[in-house]
């Protein structure tokens, strides 16, 4: 690629990073009321009766997703963007930003959302940044992308970190009944559940609340671990106060030492007292390809202390 070419893919990423960033100031006062409650309080049946939804993340999520896009969609319009959803539910990224007057001009956004960790203070409980296995190692593969990786000139998390309200103060049998949405006959309600009034919807519990918006390209906010055992997925770091400034393990070393480490994950090895072993952390990847970890990453942002590591695995279960 020229170095003109380089410049405008940077000079493109930084006016979206920046409109982007710009947009999510106000993100909190359109999914929140003044108390910090969400304002989404369940889903209502057209008798109008109220159910409590789950606290349960990928509920959470998805419900998140919904509620914001028509603001995500008039963001688009008024940059001059064209919005392309995933095909499929496992797919990569949730949104694919496409330039209106030049469709080469193309951005992923990921919309990432966690909680924040009642028994770690500062901390969230986490989340995953996309896959790093075919289309990442492979960036002109199609395999589970929108648009291969290479077309993106830059990846981003638009990020709701969030507290979860504590269930003792929410009944999930519970259906609730409010006198402001006077009018229906509400239909007679199953044995299962107990039927609560309330004056308005305003009165019902939020199943969450206190919300914080960010916007930061993900290659910033990744640890160096995978997000969950089963799948290859990259992991995020948890501490709110680096998510919020970018500063992931990798925020100094750079984004192509972020591609290099993730592509071969788990993949080359190393010889360690004799023995092959895989390359798993960046401590050994940096002893492997001979640089300075002590000058180039920050431990105390990658990884908890050893007594908050054993508070964490002996905390009771969610």
């Amino acid at each position: 690629m020229k170095t003109r070419n380089k410049k405008e893919r940077f000079t493109e990423k930084e006016a979206f990073s920046t409109a982007l960033t710009n947009f999510v100031k106000d993100l909190g006062t359109y999914v929140s009321g003044e108390d910090g409650q969400w304002t989404v309080k369940g889903f209502i049946d057209i008798y109008k009766n109220i159910y409590t939804i789950s606290s349960d993340t990928k509920i959470v999520s998805k419900i998140l997703e919904i509620h914001l896009f028509p603001r995500i969609l008039q963001f688009a319009q008024d940059n001059e963007y064209s919005i392309v959803l995933a095909e499929h539910q496992n797919w990569y990224p949730d949104l694919s930003f496409v330039k209106q007057t030049n469709a080469e001009v193309k951005f992923a956004v990921d919309l990432k959302t966690t909680y924040r960790d009642p028994y770690f203070p500062g901390h969230v409980n986490g989340f995953t940044l996309g896959s790093h296995g075919a289309y990442f190692k492979d960036r002109t593969s199609t395999k589970n992308i929108q648009f291969p990786y290479s077309d993106y000139f830059g990846h981003f998390c638009l990020g709701i970190i969030y507290s979860r309200t504590d269930m003792k103060d929410v009944d999930e049998t519970e259906v609730i009944q409010a006198r402001e949405l006077s009018g229906e006959k509400s239909r007679e309600i199953s044995h299962r559940y107990r039927v609560a009034s309330v004056d308005n919807l305003r009165s019902i519990t939020s199943v969450v609340r206190d919300f914080q918006f960010f916007v930061c390209e993900k290659w910033r906010l990744a640890s160096d671990k995978q997000g969950s055992g089963n799948t290859a997925n990259i992991g995020s770091i948890t501490k709110i106060e680096d998510i919020l400034s970018g500063n992931g393990v990798f925020a100094k070393l750079g984004e192509e030492w972020f591609d290099e480490y993730w592509m071969n994950y788990g993949v080359t090895t190393m010889i360690k007292k004799g023995t092959a072993k895989p390359i798993r952390s960046i401590e050994d990847f940096l002893e492997f390809k001979g640089g300075n970890k002590r000058k180039i990453v920050s431990m105390s942002t990658k990884k908890k202390t050893m007594k908050d590591e054993e508070n964490e695995s002996n905390r009771p279960a969610n």
